[in-house]
């Protein structure tokens, strides 16, 4: 059973090694909704049997979802032939030779949290996320300081979320997520995992000195349950400035008691 599972998951991975077949899965990937075979062809610069089979193939592999849907809105005699449409599946690929198995222990560790009745276990969990979220924020501002070039605050944002597997998009005056990196785990411990998630983001936009910006949760069907609430527009072209270094966590001295007169 492991054995065809991890076979199962090797094909899945080669399905991508062609260049059309990637570039075709790459694309249906980064639209927000469901895209025809013509969409798909002209976006990658082929044709439309080509991208058919290509299609075809990756829904085999259960890489991408197929449906049919009139795209004129109209209904009998007339209406046209259904349209062919694809989406992202939600089939996870993760190859480890030899075979690694870190989601199991993520569920475990979910699991431990979640069964414990401390409140300061999940505000420690919190607390680390968020700590996690300010280190990857910073060293994205530090390679946004070597290449100047790269835009404002908001583009070193935009390139840790990526990084981290988010997939940010921009709506209006706020960031969603068409990816959840830890979408497995929230199937079993949705309010554990997105407020981790959120502790997460917040620190990231604090490491990129990104400081009006403002994570919140609002889960949204087929989104990350994080969304950004964008800053000021002064702020978002200015340049990432690095957050100030935490000070060590010392106790405070005992306050000198004052002498009465």
């Amino acid at each position: 059973m492991a054995q065809d599972r991890l076979l199962a998951e090797i094909a899945g991975v080669s399905a991508l090694a062609e260049p059309v077949r990637r570039a075709l899965y790459l694309y249906v990937c980064g639209q927000d909704g469901e895209v025809t075979r013509d969409q798909a062809a002209a976006a990658v610069g082929t044709s439309r049997s080509m991208a058919g089979f290509h299609l075809d193939r990756l829904v085999e592999e259960g890489l991408l979802e197929a449906s049919f849907r009139r795209l004129t809105g109209r209904s009998g005699p007339g209406a046209g032939r259904p349209a062919k449409l694809y989406r992202r599946s939600q089939r996870q690929l993760a190859v480890s030779l030899p075979p690694r198995s870190y989601e199991l222990a993520a569920r475990i560790l979910a699991s431990a949290v979640d069964a414990s009745p401390s409140p300061k276990l999940r505000a420690t969990l919190t607390e680390s996320a968020r700590e996690l979220g300010e280190r990857i924020g910073e060293d994205a501002a530090a390679q946004a300081d070597a290449a100047p070039d790269r835009g404002g605050a908001l583009a070193t944002l935009d390139d840790a979320l990526a990084a981290t597997g988010f997939e940010p998009e921009h709506e209006a005056s706020e960031v969603r997520f068409r990816n959840c990196p830890f979408h497995a785990l929230t199937e079993e411990h949705r309010e554990l995992i997105c407020g981790m998630n959120l502790a997460l983001v917040e620190g990231m936009v604090a490491g990129v000195g990104l400081a009006s910006a403002k994570p919140r949760l609002d889960p949204q069907p087929g989104r990350c349950c994080v969304c950004i609430d964008l800053p000021r527009e002064r702020e978002r072209r200015g340049k990432p400035s690095r957050a100030k270094p935490r000070a060590s966590r010392r106790p405070r001295p005992a306050a000198t008691p004052r002498r009465s007169r």
